[in-house]
C-alpha cells in the first residue's frame, strides 16, 4: 500500500515494475481497459487484459503520407505518439444501431434502442486526444443548447482517463501550437510522464486519487520531477510543425476564392482518410433498413465524410460538387468556422491528417501557402532526450 495519501493536484511516482498493477486495479473496478497496442504494423487502441499487451520497445516515424514503426528501448512503453486510431470510435462508434422495431398488427413496437456503452478506462491516450474529447463534449453534449447525444454522454460520464504526456513528439505533430499538448493540463483523472525507472503522475480528479490509493506509489524525487519537466519542455521545442491559429482563421476567411485551392485539388484524392483518422470529425449518415420477411425495421448511424460527392447532395445535386470545394469546406470548418459553431478550434494538432494522407497534403503548409508565405522544405523529426 502507498506510504502517502494521494490527493487531487498532487504528484506521485509509480515504478515501472508496478505498471501492471494499474491495469489490474482498473479491471478489478469493472473497467474495460483500452490502451495502445501493436496491430497490423501500427499503434492501435484496443482492449487489453495485461501490461504485456501494451505496445513497448517501439517508436514511430511519421512524415506526410508516411508511418513506420521501429525498435526503441525495450524498457519503455510510450516512445510512440499516435497511430490512425483515437478514442473517437469508443464514444462515437462507426456503426451504432439507434433503434429496432417491428409492426404488430396496426402499431409499431420498439424492440431495442442504442446499446449501453461499456465502462471504459482509456490508458495511454495522448494530450491531443484528451483535447479532442473536450471538443466532442461541445459537439455531442451541447450543454448550452439543451441537446445531447445519449450514447456519448453515458460513455463519457463513466469513462476514466489516464493520459500519457508526450516526451517525444511525432514528425507531423503541432499540438504545442494548438495549446493541446505535449502536456495535459486538465480533464484527466491521471496524467503520466514516463521516465526510465517509472512514471511521474499528476492526479487530476477525485476518481484518480481513489485509483492512486490502490497503487504502490511514493512521492517523486526533485530530480525525477525536474527530468519530467525537462522532457516536456524539449518536446514543446521539437514539434514537427507549427501553426498560428489566429493567423490561420484570418487567412481562411480572406482567401475563399484563392487560386491555391485549385492546386490542392489537383493533389487531393477526396479519399476521406483525413476525416476518418481525425479525432474530432463528426460527420455521420443515418440509414434505415427493413426486414421484408419479419416486418422489422432498424435505423443505424454510420460515420460519413464531407469529402464524398454524395455528402452534400440535395434534390438539386451536390452543394459541393468539386474536390476544391470539399477540401476548402473541410479546412475552413476545422480551423475557422468551428469557432463560430462551437467556440473552439476543430483541430488539436495531432498530425494524423498529414501522416495518413496518401499524397501527404499538410494543412499547416496549405495555410502558409494561402497566406502567401514561402513554404520551406519538410523538416525531419527531431530527437529529444531518450
Amino acid at each position: 500500500m502507498p506510504a502517502l495519501k494521494p490527493a487531487v493536484g498532487q504528484q506521485i511516482f509509480l515504478a515501472k515494475n508496478q505498471f501492471a498493477s494499474l491495469i489490474t486495479v482498473l479491471r478489478n473496478d469493472g473497467y474495460t481497459v483500452i490502451a495502445p497496442s501493436l496491430r497490423d504494423g501500427v499503434i492501435a487502441l484496443t482492449p487489453i487484459e495485461s501490461a504485456s499487451q501494451v505496445a513497448s520497445g517501439v517508436r514511430d516515424e511519421q512524415s506526410p503520407g508516411s508511418y513506420r514503426l521501429g525498435a526503441s528501448d525495450p524498457g519503455t512503453f510510450f516512445q510512440y505518439v499516435v497511430g490512425q486510431d483515437s478514442p473517437k470510435r469508443f464514444v462515437f462508434p462507426p456503426h451504432l444501431c439507434l433503434f429496432k422495431m417491428h409492426v404488430d398488427k396496426d402499431k409499431f413496437v420498439v424492440d431495442a434502442g442504442p446499446p449501453q456503452p461499456p465502462k471504459l478506462a482509456l490508458l495511454g491516450i495522448r494530450p491531443c486526444d484528451l483535447a479532442a474529447l473536450k471538443v466532442y463534449d461541445r459537439v455531442f453534449k451541447n450543454e448550452n443548447r439543451c441537446e445531447s447525444d445519449a450514447y456519448y454522454s453515458a460513455a463519457r460520464q463513466q469513462m476514466l482517463v489516464v493520459v500519457v504526456n508526450c516526451t517525444r513528439p511525432g514528425g507531423t505533430c503541432f499540438c504545442a501550437s494548438m495549446g493541446s499538448g505535449p502536456q495535459a493540463k486538465e480533464g484527466f483523472d491521471l496524467a503520466m510522464t514516463e521516465l526510465r525507472a517509472g512514471f511521474v503522475i499528476k492526479i487530476g480528479s477525485a476518481r484518480g486519487a481513489q485509483l492512486a490509493c490502490s497503487l504502490d506509489v511514493r512521492e517523486p524525487s526533485p530530480a525525477e520531477t525536474e527530468l519530467a519537466e525537462l522532457r516536456l519542455e524539449q518536446a514543446r521545442e521539437h514539434m514537427g510543425r507549427t501553426l498560428n491559429l489566429e493567423q490561420a482563421r484570418e487567412t481562411l476567411q480572406r482567401n475563399i476564392e484563392n487560386d491555391h485551392w485549385d492546386e490542392v485539388a489537383k493533389r487531393c484524392l477526396a479519399c476521406g482518410n483525413c476525416v476518418m483518422v481525425c479525432p474530432t470529425c463528426f460527420c455521420s449518415d443515418v440509414v434505415d433498413s427493413s426486414d421484408l420477411q419479419g416486418g422489422g425495421v432498424a435505423r443505424t448511424r454510420l460515420w460519413d465524410a464531407c469529402y464524398t460527392h454524395q455528402f452534400s447532395y440535395t434534390t438539386a445535386g451536390p452543394v459541393r460538387s468539386s474536390i476544391r470545394a470539399r477540401y476548402r469546406h473541410w479546412l475552413r470548418h476545422k480551423l475557422s468556422l468551428w469557432w463560430d459553431q462551437f467556440g473552439c478550434s476543430g483541430c488539436v494538432g495531432c498530425g494524423r491528417c498529414i501522416t495518413w494522407c496518401p499524397v501527404g497534403i499538410d494543412l499547416t503548409r496549405e495555410v502558409a501557402a494561402l497566406r502567401g508565405q514561402a513554404v520551406s522544405p519538410q523538416t525531419p523529426q527531431s530527437e529529444v532526450i531518450p
